[in-house]
């Protein structure tokens, strides 16, 4: 039976949650340079944890800036099995309200600046190109996991949600948001392409629990999106994010992951074109 590690990326909002135990830091390069910020190792009732702050633990870093290929990387270097994410969105849907849980199954990217892929081409990479399939970019057995103890513990959730990401750091004009919505997505942010497809290329277990903080702009019966309403909903459900997160690692690390992460390895390995 595999040991279970649980990398914790936290979004804005949530960069540095005193959820830990034995809390050390550690810095640490890659061959993509460093991470966004140190990595803080501990646990969470006994199961070994690494955090790491998306933006970095003052917010300096914005997202398209963001080393996501030495994010993963370090994480992965670290022993994790598994990475949970926590990020702010706003809703595109009128039945997905700010203070929602949405746990996301598929995305949309309209980023454009961002490397996806470890096999850049770059002197440090690994040899060939990586076609990752996309077709279940979000592992399917954690996302089913945090389901549950979302109903267990009583917080508004969806189970399914597609996530587009912009490329930022500016938030969508209205005719943006408008056009999302009509491309079927149910949420927005800044973050989750290229995380999501890198830790496949990993071949790690990637699960991301999104936070709605409001309505992006496209709703005329709301505030538009702005830092401070962002923040303010956020804070006022960091708590619930925290308790789901404490609750949700224990119940990963009593599954046995061995055949979901061979799979995973496997996939990735087969993935790569032109190595040899």
């Amino acid at each position: 039976m595999v040991v279970v590690k649980v990398g914790i990326i936290g979004g804005s909002g949530l960069d540095d949650p005193n959820i830990l135990e034995n809390r050390q830091e550690k810095s640490v390069d890659t061959p993509y340079g460093k991470p966004s910020d140190v990595l803080i190792t501990g646990s969470v009732k006994g199961i070994q944890c690494v955090l790491l702050a998306r933006h970095g633990r003052k917010h300096t870093i914005g997202p398209s800036y963001i080393n996501y290929q030495a994010n993963i990387h370090a994480l992965k270097s670290e022993g994790c099995t598994h990475i949970i994410v926590t990020t702010a969105c706003g809703s595109l849907q009128e039945h997905i309200h700010p203070g929602d849980f949405v746990l996301l199954e598929s995305f949309i990217d309209r980023t454009h600046k961002r490397t996806q892929t470890f096999y850049d081409g770059s002197p440090n990479a690994p040899p060939g190109i990586c076609h990752i399939p996309m077709n279940e970019p979000f592992c399917a057995q954690t996302r089913k996991i945090v389901r549950e103890t979302c109903k267990e513990l009583g917080y508004s959730h969806h189970d399914n949600g597609v996530m587009i990401t912009i490329e930022g750091p500016r938030f969508s004009t209205k005719a943006e948001s408008k056009l999302w919505r009509l491309q079927g997505a149910d949420v927005v942010n800044m973050s989750t392409v290229p995380e999501v497809v890198l830790a496949n290329e990993a071949g790690l277990c990637y699960s991301s629990i999104a936070l709605v903080t409001d309505y992006d702009c496209w709703k005329d019966s709301h505030e538009a999106v702005s830092v401070d309403l962002a923040l303010k909903t956020f804070k006022a459900n960091a708590n619930k994010a925290i308790n789901l997160l404490l609750h949700v690692i224990p119940k990963i690390a009593s599954e046995d992951w061995t055949d979901i992460l061979h799979k995973n390895e496997e996939t990735a390995k087969n993935s790569v074109m032109g190595a040899h």
